[in-house]
């Protein structure tokens, strides 16, 4: 067949409904800040009127009644607001987290790792935090420019000539605010980027901490982690500075503005043009429309938000991989192909497959030096990766036509370090795709010849892994087990052995062969005595597959030779495992790969 184009990249995984809480406690935090901040602009008026009254010897209690209850509906629309901003704020926050991180898990993992650990963490802590708080911020914003807007209409009705005096004021306050935000938002993008730089910094050098410590370069080590700081200072600095000068300029104008409508206000009541309640009222007026000022925090708060809001995006729109409606019949080999598949990174071929097939039930070796593309191979065959052009099969089957369901029962992963959680080890070898009894758990666990520690631990199967003693070697052989429990008809192992001892090895694959279930293996190693019991061997040289055959025809090579660091010439390859078993597999002939 010719090579089928397949896409290389798809489209974001698609948020499911209800994973957010919507618009709607947004809107109603808006709807009770509105308002209060019309309770607000209210309220001045009515107490004006009722000290006119009150002046006048004339019956006040309506407007002395309504003055309370507009007093008293502004703290409880206050207090209600400041419940639904902590409500909203932390609803907000766990959807973003929950789709941030629902991104990077159902990402292609090559493009996940673009994201370092620290960076990760970054986005779904601070990042997260910041951008979840925006919806309300914007809210309070809206109604912190609603009550200057308020106040400012019901000065004009007072008294048109104390209106415009403040009115002269605010176009020097809106100016401070739109050079706030616009200042603001490009030094929160960059701050938070450099602190998204030292997180993922420090995160590496706990990962390496034996390794700093035995090397002796603690120094060096805490230089490199707190290189950024600087930078960090300098861009924090600016912030601060941005923020404390719209403040200050705003704490000058507005007692500027509130001083000079309380002179006019105070000729115009000498003119008699204003009565005592009304001047009284012109002044509470004047210092809400002035407060406009006030706003900057909130401006800094959406614009750290906005900002926060992009670098959560970035792993919710990580490619996805697209699933198809079919299924795998019953019954089937798992025969593995791969026809004319190639993998490029940053413009480069990093693997490159013609036709390769793995017969159904055979262990296939993948062997090759590092960086040779056997990983990028493994995530092919095991459809974690699309390639970029050709079809992956699996009896026949295209990998993409499948179901999620179907194609993860059916294919199943061993890494050399496996993430099993913090579950009991009975939780983390039964967690995977397929409904799996505690007996198959346990005959798992012996399949990986886990069992003997496994009983050794304090509660047996029910020891929490987070209280678990485990080597590095028993971690793996759990991770093995689960493995083991969840695949139907395809193992992919990658490098899923390499804290094992030869002996503990060997041990697993015997207990493998020995299996009633049949189940097809390729097996990413680099030690010649897996490639030496394997049925046949895929030889990687630069991306390319360069032969496939038997380990004993193509240890004849000395290149094959060097591939384990075996360089004598005329050495010879074992023939026969520990039980006797052939070697090699059905293959009796050498396979040479055509090189371009």
């Amino acid at each position: 067949m010719g090579i089928a184009p397949v896409p290389g990249r798809t489209p974001p995984v698609a948020t499911p409904p209800g994973t957010g809480p919507g618009r709607a406690p947004e809107l109603l935090v808006l709807g009770c800040s509105v308002t209060g901040a019309a309770a607000a602009v209210a309220q001045p008026f009515v107490l004006g009127r009722t000290l006119d009254l009150l002046l006048g010897g004339h019956d006040a209690g309506p407007w002395l009644a309504a003055s309370v209850a507009l007093l008293v509906g502004e703290i409880l629309l206050d207090g209600l607001t400041a419940f639904l901003t902590g409500r909203c704020t932390a609803d907000w926050t766990a959807a973003i987290r929950s789709r941030a991180l629902r991104g990077l898990l159902h990402a292609v993992p090559d493009t996940a790792r673009a994201h370092s650990p620290g960076d990760v963490a970054t986005r779904l802590t601070l990042n997260a935090s910041d951008a979840g708080a925006a919806p309300t911020a914007r809210a309070a914003l809206t109604a912190s420019l609603v009550t200057p807007a308020g106040a400012l209409i019901a000065l004009a009705v007072v008294d048109v000539w104390v209106a415009a005096c403040v009115l002269v004021g605010l176009p020097a306050l809106a100016w401070v605010l739109r050079t706030f935000a616009r200042d603001t938002g490009t030094s929160v993008g960059a701050y938070q980027r450099v602190q998204s730089d030292i997180a993922s910094r420090l995160l590496e050098a706990v990962e390496g901490a034996e390794t700093v410590a035995a090397a002796g370069t603690a120094a060096r080590e805490r230089e490199r982690v707190l290189r950024p700081l600087p930078e960090l200072g300098t861009l924090g600095e600016r912030m601060w500075r941005l923020h404390g000068r719209a403040l200050a300029t705003g704490g000058v104008l507005v007692p500027l503005l509130t001083v000079a409508a309380t002179a006019v206000g105070g000729l115009r009541l000498g003119a008699g043009a204003l009565t005592a309640g009304e001047l009284l009222a012109v002044i509470r007026y004047a210092q809400l429309a002035a407060g406009i000022g006030g706003a900057a925090t909130l401006v800094g708060a959406v614009a750290r938000g906005r900002s926060a809001r992009e670098r959560t995006r970035g792993l919710e729109g990580l490619p996805a991989l697209s699933y198809g409606p079919r299924t795998l019949a019953p019954g089937g080999p798992g025969t593995l192909e791969l026809r004319g598949v190639r993998v490029s990174r940053d413009g480069t071929e990093v693997l490159r497959a013609d036709l390769l097939t793995v017969p159904g039930g055979r262990t296939a070796a993948v062997v090759g030096r590092s960086g040779s593309g056997k990983s990028v191979l493994a995530a092919v065959a095991g459809r974690l990766l699309d390639p970029d052009r050709g079809q992956v099969l699996l009896d026949g089957t295209p990998l993409p036509s499948l179901t999620r369901t179907c194609l993860r029962a059916e294919v199943g992963f061993a890494f050399a370090r496996p993430e099993l959680g913090e579950r009991t080890v009975a939780e983390a070898v039964a967690a995977g795709p397929r409904a799996v009894s505690p007996h198959q758990v346990r005959s798992a666990v012996r399949l990986a010849g886990a069992d003997a520690f496994v009983h050794r631990l304090p509660r047996g199967y029910d020891t929490p892994l987070a209280d678990a003693p485990l080597s590095g070697g028993e971690y793996q052989r759990l991770g093995l087990a689960r493995a083991f429990a969840h695949t139907g008809r395809l193992l992919v192992m990658d490098d899923a052995t390499s804290s094992l001892d030869t002996a503990t090895e060997h041990a697993v694959e015997r207990a493998q062969r020995r299996s009633p279930s049949v189940v097809t293996r390729l097996v990413v190693t680099h030690r010649p005595s897996v490639a030496a019991r394997a049925d046949l061997v895929v030889w990687l040289e630069d991306g390319r597959v360069r032969a496939v055959g038997p380990h004993r025809l193509l240890w004849r090579e000395a290149a094959y030779r060097a591939v384990f660091g075996a360089r004598e010439e005329g050495a010879e390859a074992p023939s026969r495992d520990r039980d006797g078993e052939t070697a090699t597999g059905p293959a009796d002939t050498l396979q040479k790969q055509a090189r371009p």
